[in-house]
């Protein structure tokens, strides 16, 4: 009788186990659920290669949710479109002059996920599909509120920043973390199942987070947003990251807020200039943003008068200008960078139609894929949420290195 009581409870535990095991990347999270770390190492094609198989089923299914997304967003086949948005681009070239490592990379995401190589590419490069959208038809898309504070009072130096995305990526957030090689320092990097990098840090304490600007212009051959950040955590010292970003032709605009030790810098990259961005000349040691440009003329023409609306004051109705506002109001004039703080900014909701925190709902286009804190200085780490932090605490992870 015992036996048989112990045998089904072992099956029962197993059953359970697989369950767990399955509900890895679960597009219904609970409260409190972590998100997965993966652990790469060697060079760019091995890590790719790791990547891609231990992924396999998610970016399978990820991919074929990105397809439908892009055929209920455009009206038309989504395989047809990646094809025209490969072809009319050029963003290889620069990719692999300036970020050869990570072109191995999504080689091998493909090669181990059996993922065709253009798809796996495509999926890459986000932003510049919404730009490609964009100058199709027009249309805004308003993503992340981010955030930096320097060393100061005590306290080490913040990046921190809520993610939003499309709702169909949920349940496929992923931190990568990168093994150290003799070029490249040791990484954590916040990505998407089958994605390089959204943004994230090195063991060197470089950091960065970034926010979409789909006013300022774009090229089709500059290097996109995810290898930019692949591209500034690879480096070694803070001189060669900002020199980097402020060098680098960029294919989409994008502001990068990018932590170095114990020092914040805000940068608005268009494909015609980098412009650095105080939202308080009178005090450099913090930045916030979401997703207008401010300090970056290098408008697109279908954006010029809105810009100037913004720049005047008179569109308090935008999304991104609201949040804009709940971070000055939330962050200007404080001397206390305390994790509190940060913390409550990034689950605000001061406008409950244009929140900062955005929670996860099927119906809604765009939620918080995740809410992540850096924190530099002598031990870097990152803390990061599951999905919205109103619904999720923050884990946080150190690097083996420093």
């Amino acid at each position: 009788m015992h036996k048989i009581k112990l045998a089904s409870l072992a099956l029962a535990l197993l059953l359970l186990c697989t369950v767990i095991s399955a509900n890895a990347f679960n597009t219904n999270p609970p409260v409190n659920k972590k998100v997965p770390v993966i652990e790469l190492s060697g060079n760019g094609y091995q890590r790719g290669l790791q990547h891609g198989k231990l992924l396999k089923r998610e970016i399978g299914e990820i991919i074929l949710k990105w397809k439908q997304n892009i055929k209920q967003g455009t009206g038309t086949d989504a395989d047809q479109f990646i094809k025209a948005f490969y072809t009319n681009t050029n963003f290889e070239p620069i990719s692999k002059k300036l970020t050869p490592q990570i072109m191995d990379e999504v080689k091998g995401i493909a090669v181990g996920s059996g993922q065709s190589y253009i798809d796996i590419f495509c999926f890459q490069l986000a932003d510049e599909l919404w730009v490609y959208i964009d100058r199709l038809h027009h249309t805004q898309q308003n993503h992340c509120s981010g955030m930096g504070m320097a060393a100061k009072n005590g306290h080490p130096a913040y990046l921190a920043q809520n993610l939003d995305d499309e709702s169909y990526t949920n349940g496929y957030q992923v931190l990568l973390h990168i093994k150290a090689t003799k070029t490249e320092p040791e990484e954590y990097v916040l990505s998407c199942a089958g994605m390089v990098a959204v943004n994230g840090i090195n063991s060197k304490s470089i950091a960065v987070c970034v926010n979409t600007l789909m006013d300022l212009q774009a090229s089709t051959d500059g290097l996109p947003v995810a290898f930019v950040v692949r591209g500034i955590l690879s480096k070694q010292n803070g001189k060669d990251a900002l020199a980097f970003i402020k060098t680098t032709k960029h294919a989409s605009g994008q502001n990068y807020i990018i932590g170095i030790v114990d020092s914040v810098y805000d940068f608005e990259a268009s494909a015609g200039k980098v412009v650095r961005f105080l939202p308080d000349a009178a005090n450099p040691s913090l930045v916030y943003h979401t997703n207008h440009a401010i300090a970056n003329n290098d408008i697109k023409p279908w954006y010029a008068d809105e810009y100037k609306k913004i720049l005047a004051g008179e569109d308090a109705k935008d999304n991104s200008v609201i949040r804009y506002a709940s971070l000055k109001n939330r962050l200007a004039g404080s001397n206390d960078f305390s994790y509190t703080l940060i913390k409550q900014t990034l689950r605000s909701k001061d406008d409950p139609k244009n929140p900062v925190c955005n929670t996860f709902d099927s119906k809604r286009g765009v939620f918080t894929f995740t809410s992540d804190i850096f924190t530099l200085g002598k031990q870097p780490s990152i803390q990061l949420t599951y999905a919205s932090p109103d619904q999720s605490d923050y884990v946080t992870h150190t690097f083996l290195t420093r």
